[in-house]
């Protein structure tokens, strides 16, 4: 009986000191509490826990990966888009992340919810999907400012999709082609205003070498006589309108001049 109450002690005492060894990765630490107040934080390598009067808590430090769930919000145009986003955050500072709040992870999912609808829902449609960047940016800091009281460090916040009604992308579509339009219209006027000015421009220096007209019909004759076709248009010289203008001008006059005779 001694002997079995002996072996049973020393089997007791072999798993009291195998339990006060605990063995921490690169990115782990251990929160330590002696009886219930915090003691300090330990680790990476082979840490040493009194079994009964300390107590520990592993805390990751490695970057967590955390998907927002879809939110279903009202911009500031009244357009209902549903939205979900990706928030990268890590644990800067066990001790806060312990004492400070009672699972930071929960805690920081729906804080992120929350903050989500709440900042996206002060911008319009067309921000929502034209600047992402900058919203991402807003997150962040917003995020990064409210967890910081809890050792949780926000790296960065990604809106990965944006879902519209069908009637609002049908809207948008139109937009979009009206818009289009509008550009083409404007680029085609400025194409005519571009080559009015250039045609002024021709015609001043025609101006100033009546026989560069003449050799400019002869061009056009040229170019003319190497397509394959079967008509010839022979363009009649401003010049012979003119004279021809004022032959009948001069016979105008003179008849005038003998009807008053």
């Amino acid at each position: 009986m001694i002997t079995y109450s002996l072996t049973t002690i020393v089997v007791l005492v072999v798993v009291l000191i195998m339990s006060m060894f605990k063995v921490l990765r690169e990115y782990e630490r251990a929160v330590v509490f002696f009886l219930g107040r915090f003691y300090q934080i330990k680790g990476p390598g082979l840490i040493i826990i009194v079994p009964i009067i300390q107590q520990m808590v592993r805390v990751d430090l490695r970057t967590i990966v955390l998907d927002v769930p879809t939110q279903d919000l009202i911009t500031r145009d009244n357009v209902s888009v549903r939205v979900n986003a990706v928030v990268y955050y890590r644990v800067v500072d066990p001790k806060m992340a312990i004492n400070n709040v009672e699972n930071y992870n929960e805690a920081t999912s729906q804080l992120s919810q929350t903050t989500l609808r709440s900042v996206l829902g002060q911008h319009e449609l067309d921000e929502l999907l034209a600047e992402r960047e900058t919203l991402n940016k807003d997150l962040q800091a917003i995020l990064d400012q409210r967890t910081d009281n809890w050792g949780i460090k926000i790296a960065n916040v990604e809106i990965k999709h944006v879902d519209l009604d069908e009637s609002m992308v049908r809207a948008l579509a139109k937009q979009a082609e009206a818009e289009r339009s509008r550009r083409a219209k404007v680029i085609h006027a400025m194409g005519e205003l571009e080559a009015s000015a250039k045609l002024g421009e021709a015609a001043a220096v025609l101006n100033k070498a009546p026989n560069a007209v003449q050799l400019r019909y002869m061009q056009t004759l040229n170019e003319i006589s190497n397509d394959r076709t079967t008509t010839i248009v022979f363009p009649m010289p401003i010049d012979l309108v003119d004279k021809a203008t004022e032959l009948f001008e001069k016979a105008s006059d003179r008849l005038s001049e003998k009807k008053e005779e």
